[in-house]
């Protein structure tokens, strides 16, 4: 069961709680990101399905958008020919009311089990949840026949949301590519993998992992060309003297943890209100958007090119997860130091001797660590690469951004971390970026390589994927330094 910390979180002009409470000012975009936030925190997809989800509901969106403006040209077309309205119909109005229509229905297909709550969030603004006209000189029209398209896209894009893949379960999201790890399930204590080079799904709360939608490097991208586009490092084999570096930095992460790295690994674990990386990205562009007093217009844009390069993180990472299927720290800890001493962290005991089978993440006894690969790391790729996209669209890379974690409120050691209110502060997306990699190292979760390769090649995915959203939009001069920052990246290599 999911349990809920209370962060409170402050900015240079609001204060909330870190699930972002509703303003009243807030623009269509604001609301409808919102409003699919609180669906995930409700329905508990993994961060590949998160990403996925904030993709679609913000192309839709973005492509209904599109008809009401001079330059931007939708995703879809020219498949499904153009839509643009003439310029008597670009009114503020029609372009909320498009923005709405296109955002209900593509939530409604993402989350069906919550359409009672969508439709009333689709109601509160005024509009008919029942119309489905598709009659372009309407914005319900025109709303309909954009994220139509869309999401017959999407159907068909890999991710196998409808659960018809030939070779899948019939599940929503099911693989279907015949996965199957090399390792048995294995406690998570006591025990050490067959093989320490590759994952091991554990037994957590009586139930074996199974590596979540290891398809997903299948599913179609956005400005990523290929899994193989970017080079990165092969991870550490057993029996390298990096190897059993990379196992020693781990352990002596936990024997020296702090009260300030532990509120790191646990406030970034899932986000602050279960909404995992991808969504926790989306409610810091939430507070750009009222520290900045965007209008829809812009949100439109911003929200559009940061889930694009949240959307291709998700493909890239998970084919690389399953590329290397490499072990988790966990794993690796546990066969290095088999009936071995080493000075760790014990829940219960703090710092202190135990046997080297017996060490666990600095993690919540719910989750121990995640069903799926280590390499490379989601935090990091993920928080990269959207870190590039607020900074390229904003024009900076400053974020001004605090939470206060109360005393106490720790999961994992309750009512003894942190100690006295600690705060959090990052004065750049670039730190708060990084912070989010590093605490996946301090939890025991990622090692170092995992997290480093992922922060590289994330900011490589935010440039191509925000120069790719700037010419949808039609900043071609934004989308022209972008893939010239992109090119000279990538020939650096």
């Amino acid at each position: 069961m999911k349990h809920k910390r209370h962060f409170l979180v402050f900015s240079a002009i609001f204060v909330a709680s870190a699930a972002s409470i509703a303003h009243a000012e807030d623009n269509a975009v604001i609301r409808w990101n919102q409003a699919v936030l609180d669906a995930i925190r409700t329905t508990h997809p993994g961060p590949t399905v998160v990403a996925r989800s904030l993709n679609v509901l913000h192309t839709c969106m973005f492509d209904a958008w599109a008809a009401y403006d001079a330059d931007a040209v939708s995703t879809r077309y020219p498949f499904t020919g153009s839509l643009r309205r003439p310029a008597v119909e670009r009114t503020s109005e029609n372009k909320r009311a498009a923005v709405s229509y296109a955002a209900h229905r593509a939530a409604v297909d993402l989350f069906p089990s919550e359409k009672p709550a969508l439709d009333a969030v689709l109601a509160s603004m005024g509009y008919d949840p029942s119309q489905s006209s598709t009659d372009r000189k309407t914005p319900a029209g025109v709303a309909n026949i954009a994220c139509g398209s869309v999401l017959a896209y999407r159907h068909a894009d890999g991710s196998n949301q409808l659960g018809n893949q030939a070779g899948g379960s019939g599940l929503p999201y099911s693989d279907y590519t015949g996965y199957k790890s090399v390792n048995l399930p294995g406690e998570v204590v006591g025990t050490a993998p067959q093989d320490p080079n590759r994952w091991e799904p554990l037994i957590v709360n009586g139930v074996a992992q199974k590596f979540l939608t290891p398809h997903w490097g299948k599913v179609k991208p956005f400005a990523l060309r290929s899994l193989s586009q970017y080079s990165i490092k092969t991870p550490a084999a057993y029996g390298t003297d990096a190897y059993r570096r990379q196992v020693d930095e781990v352990i002596a992460y936990s024997a020296n943890l702090t009260d300030r790295q532990k509120v790191i690994a646990e406030y970034w674990a899932d986000g602050p209100s279960s909404e995992l990386p991808p969504g926790h990205w989306n409610l810091f562009a939430q507070q750009v958007s009222r520290r900045d007093a965007h209008r829809l217009d812009r949100d439109v844009k911003m929200f559009f090119a940061l889930n694009n390069a949240l959307l291709d993180a998700s493909i890239w990472t998970w084919g690389q997860k399953v590329r290397f299927d490499y072990v988790r720290p966990v794993s690796a800890v546990h066969y290095v130091y088999f009936n071995k001493p080493i000075t760790a962290w014990e829940l219960g005991s703090g710092t202190t001797t135990i046997m080297g089978q017996n060490w666990r993440p600095y993690q919540a006894a719910s989750v121990v660590t995640p069903p799926f690969a280590e390499y490379v790391s989601g935090h990091s790729t993920f928080s990269a690469a959207a870190a590039e996209v607020l900074r390229r669209f904003t024009g900076s890379d400053r974020f001004e951004h605090a939470v206060t974690v109360p005393a106490g409120s720790s999961r994992v050691e309750p009512g003894q971390v942190p100690a006295r209110d600690l705060t959090l502060r990052w004065s750049t997306f670039s730190e708060a970026a990084n912070e989010a990699g590093v605490s996946r190292r301090f939890g025991g979760i990622h090692f170092v390589d995992g997290d480093l390769e992922g922060r590289r090649i994330g900011r490589k995915l935010g440039r191509a994927a925000f120069g790719l959203s700037a010419q949808h939009y039609g900043d071609f001069r934004a989308a022209t330094l972008s893939a010239e920052a992109t090119t000279d990246a990538e020939s650096a290599l």
